[in-house]
């Protein structure tokens, strides 16, 4: 049996899904209110800020995803963060079962290095470090070797469905309303986005084969890379928008005098950096590893976004 840990959100529903589809049928999903994303998925209720709850939630499990998430709000992830993996790795450690572990890269530098499994932890803000010390925890369980551990790292989301990103809400869903789109900081500086269905996809790869364990692994992206130019640029075109409709490049001292007033903007403002320079997040190690797996690529995503939408509107 393969359990997933916070099953209600994009990547853990799209995880479902894949594995349901190519790996195994005997699926547990756990949360507060867990629902069903296959006919033959089982349910359970638990807070993984428990840790009676969590290890009988894991108990017999073979494998277990790690994919919970929280609101944007500094003080909630370091309130509960870290006692949801450490109960989620001592249940996994009881149970004897697998664990893959899906991060993404607060905790990297905020520059234009290229970001590779081996990129250190220098996190800017209070998120970061949250994700670093969560981090450190799963590598911590790895080097133990009790179990076998991974880490699936993914850069910043974009993609159908109910995801959850900043290129989604201030790019993708305003062109769907017809609004301008917002650009944060440069429209001029490569961005490194992952296809939410690729990414758990790759981590159903990952979970699903015996020599992935005691390593962390960078999820596949399209190598392309482009800029939040050309990004809109194609957003434009699968839309119908007319080419060159225009975007508005937010500056960064717009985007942290907006965060004096707004909650939503002030949790943003540890990130701004990032979006200053070249962000190149390298994925070559899974290629090599699995050849086979097809990336989507950028316009492809977008066009599915589109279908989607249309297909909404019926």
């Amino acid at each position: 049996m393969q359990t997933i840990l916070g099953a209600n959100g994009q990547i853990a529903v799209e995880l479902a899904r894949e594995l349901n589809r190519n790996h195994t049928s005997d699926l547990r999903l756990v949360s507060r209110n867990p629902r069903k994303v296959n006919a033959t998925d089982t349910l359970v209720r638990a807070d993984l800020l428990d840790a009676v709850q969590t290890a009988a939630a894991v108990d017999g499990s073979d494998v277990v995803y790690f994919t919970a998430g929280l609101p944007a709000d500094t003080e909630l992830w370091e309130r509960q963060f870290p006692t949801m993996v450490r109960n989620a790795l001592d249940a996994a450690r009881a149970a004897g079962a697998s664990f893959a572990y899906f991060d993404n890269t607060y905790m990297y530098p905020q520059d234009d290095r290229l970001q590779t499994e081996d990129t250190p932890f220098e996190p800017v803000g209070p998120k970061g470090r949250v994700r670093a010390a969560m981090a450190s925890m799963v590598l911590d369980e790895m080097a133990r070797g009790d179990i076998p551990v991974l880490i699936a790292r993914a850069p910043e989301f974009y993609g159908p469905g109910r995801t959850q990103s900043f290129t989604n809400a201030l790019v993708i869903d305003r062109i769907k309303s017809g609004k301008r789109p917002l650009v944060p900081v440069r429209d001029d500086r490569q961005r490194t986005l992952i296809w939410t269905p690729d990414a758990s996809r790759a981590l159903a790869t990952l979970g699903n084969a015996a020599d992935t364990f005691h390593q962390t692994w960078h999820l596949p992206t399209d190598s392309d890379r482009p800029t939040y130019r050309q990004f809109v640029a194609m957003a434009e075109s699968a839309f119908g928008r007319p080419a060159g409709s225009g975007y508005t490049v937010v500056p960064k001292w717009a985007l942290s005098t907006a965060g004096l007033a707004s909650r939503q903007a002030r949790e943003i403002r540890e990130l701004l950096p990032r979006y200053e320079h070249d962000n190149r997040f390298d994925s070559s190690k899974f290629v090599g590893r699995f050849p086979e797996f097809e990336v989507t690529s950028y316009r492809r995503g977008v066009d599915i976004i589109s279908e989607e939408a249309v297909a909404s509107s019926f």
